[in-house]
């Protein structure tokens, strides 16, 4: 069969949601009035410390979806100051989503132990207004949020063919702009400054999912002893480095396309490895020149930069049955899924929802009976299924 990114066809049922007149459908899904639909509507469980588990009602595949939002909504207004990535969020409500996401990722390699038969993965990516705020459809929730999907193999295998120039496939060694001029100095930088114990690098072929041939190119790690190793609390604060390596490369790429020869910043996590690996680096220097350069003549370019940290962040299950962990520069309009080559098209069908809703609640509630279980937050109550 041919290795390629795989478009799939997800049925949905149609949200009734009334949009304002004056704002944008993706505006309004958003917005902190969509938050009381998505809790009201499609919510599972919360806790005292703000985190919200729901059903994906626009969701990428009807095998299993759900997701855990940062619902900080009613208590931080001010959008701009509502923590975006893990490295923002207290260290009592971290504690508490590691633990959730440790329980849920459980029940999906339990519920689905073969790699055959399907696609297991778990990641966030950055909900901010990384975006120009001047530009249409800006997110204004601000939250953080992840994801937990599973994918029937046979359907990805029946999906379409991809566009590989299809904007959205960021993924390393296609568009993205780390990969493309960075190659070597990201790895550098990343090898120098993360001092990990417990995950190990991991070549660009043993990351890779086969049919799609994605990831391409990234940074990735294994998590020896697979899901287990989930329960030990040095491989969440070591998925914590990475992220923070990230942003390091990131905002310190940005500070220089922003104004040449910039000095460090004054909070990077890892301020050796900037100041030795990044800014003494000729392709790190030559590439924003490049970039800056382009947002002096080009008004449109300039515009679509995104200056602030936006990442996507993976923990999946690759063909050997290993999980792995990778990161990725985000892009505008980019799903998670198309960090390993899944582009998913939406489309509304209540009646093939429908068909498939049943056994997806099922599935939802026994991993909402686990995490209460575990005193992790009590049910809510909705016209779809009880409190508990």
């Amino acid at each position: 069969m041919q290795s390629g990114p795989r478009e799939i066809v997800t049925p949905f049922r149609p949200i009734p949601l009334d949009v304002p007149e004056g704002m944008k459908p993706n505006e309004f899904f958003n917005s902190t009035e969509n938050l009381n639909d998505l809790m009201h509507n499609n919510g599972l469980l919360k806790n005292p410390e703000d985190l919200l588990l729901y059903r994906k009602a626009l969701g990428h595949t009807n095998e299993f979806d759900t997701s855990i939002i940062y619902n900080t909504s009613q208590t931080i207004l001010n959008p701009l100051g509502r923590p975006v990535r893990r490295t923002q969020v207290p260290e009592n409500v971290k504690h508490v989503w590691n633990r959730m996401n440790q329980i849920i990722i459980d029940y999906m390699l339990e519920t689905y132990p073969d790699p055959e038969q399907h696609l297991v993965l778990a990641g966030e990516a950055s909900l901010d207004a990384t975006w120009p705020l001047t530009s249409p459809g800006v997110p204004s929730i601000r939250m953080l949020h992840n994801h937990f999907m599973v994918f029937p193999m046979q359907t990805l295998r029946e999906g379409t063919l991809a566009d590989v120039k299809n904007p959205n496939l960021t993924d390393g060694g296609q568009h993205s702009l780390f990969e493309k001029y960075m190659h070597d100095v990201y790895r550098q930088f990343v090898c120098n400054s993360l001092k990990l114990e417990v995950l190990k690098p991991v070549s660009d072929d043993g990351a890779r999912f086969n049919l799609t041939g994605f990831p391409q190119g990234l940074p990735s790690w294994e998590i020896p002893g697979g899901v287990a190793t989930l329960e030990d609390v040095r491989f969440w604060q070591e998925y914590d480095e990475i992220l923070k390596g990230f942003i390091d490369f990131y905002r310190t790429f940005f500070s220089q396309v922003s104004s040449r020869n910039a000095p460090i910043l004054d909070d990077v996590y890892f301020p050796d490895s900037v100041e030795n690996v990044l800014l003494f680096n000729n392709d790190f220097l030559k590439t924003a020149k490049k970039v800056r350069d382009s947002c002096i003549t080009d008004p449109a370019y300039a515009n679509a930069i995104r200056w602030q940290p936006a990442f996507k962040q993976l923990i999946y299950r690759n063909d050997e049955g290993k999980l792995i962990v990778t990161i990725s520069q985000n892009s505008i309009g980019n799903a998670i899924t198309e960090l390993l080559g899944v582009v998913v098209s939406r489309k509304p069908d209540a009646e093939a929802y429908e068909k498939a809703e049943p056994a997806l609640i099922e599935r939802l509630l026994e991993v909402r009976r686990r995490l209460i279980e575990a005193d992790l937050g009590e049910g809510i109550e909705t016209q779809f299924w009880p409190k508990c």
